[in-house]
């Protein structure tokens, strides 16, 4: 029998891997995991997108629930030289596993601390720096509504002024509750859905559906209006849901 590994089965491991540590995670507390499945290549595509449109310029980066960091993948390679990368991550074994990604993925000539794993709630993440681009991988759905819009509100906080902001909700999921949540649960995510709702209205610019990812998800893009007067009511969608 031939025990050597091929260069399919080195691939396929680190995926694997993840995976499993996913769905370990998802059983110990699915509340603030919120997935049953890392995010698909095609979704973190979409959230990242903001990055590489600012060209070659230096970018500081903030990414929030990045779990087993499928996502956090994407945005090591497209990040632009001298770019810093900050990952927030309330669960500790998840933010373990994303400080090793971060050590196995070095660019020539960037610092050592291009990418800093923070072990946090964002709500109360601890930190001077503004961000050009925010992408959100928390499970809005599983939250309260006042916590949403705590969580809502710092995202725009810590937003430079033209900066943009991408998250994610699972398709579908207003119906399987409808089927399965209790009264006060079917409420709160209805209070959920009404506070992003609200968020959407002010500030997004486009969403998308991504049908290639399980479950189907539909990415936002929010944007910080420039100040003039303080923040003003965004620009209008320039797509519909596509």
């Amino acid at each position: 029998m031939d025990d050597r590994t091929t260069s399919h089965d080195r691939l396929l491991a680190p995926r694997n891997a993840e995976g499993w540590t996913f769905l370990i995670e998802a059983a110990r507390d699915l509340r603030t995991v919120g997935a049953i499945a890392p995010s698909s290549r095609a979704l973190g595509r979409l959230l990242t997108d903001p990055v590489t449109e600012h060209g070659p310029q230096p970018l500081n980066v903030l990414e929030a629930g990045a779990g087993t960091g499928a996502v956090t993948r994407a945005l090591l390679s497209r990040l632009s030289p001298g770019s810093r990368l900050d990952v927030v991550e309330a669960n500790a074994r998840f933010a373990a596993r994303l400080r090793h990604l971060a050590h196995a993925h070095p660019r020539p000539g960037d610092g050592s601390d291009r990418v800093r794993v923070h072990h946090a709630f964002v709500e109360r993440f601890d930190t001077d720096r503004r961000y050009d681009v925010i992408v959100s991988g928390l499970p809005f759905t599983n939250f309260a509504p006042a916590q949403v819009a705590t969580i809502m509100d710092r995202y725009l906080e810590l937003l430079r002024p033209g900066g943009a902001l991408t998250y994610f909700a699972y398709r579908g999921t207003r119906y399987a509750r409808a089927m399965t949540a209790t009264r006060a649960e079917a409420r709160r995510h209805s209070g959920v859905e009404e506070v992003l709702a609200g968020y959407q209205r002010r500030y997004a610019t486009d969403c998308w559906t991504v049908w290639g990812n399980l479950p189907p998800a539909k990415v936002w893009r929010l944007r910080r209006p420039v100040h003039r007067t303080g923040l003003a009511t965004a620009p209008a969608m320039t797509g519909a849901d596509r």
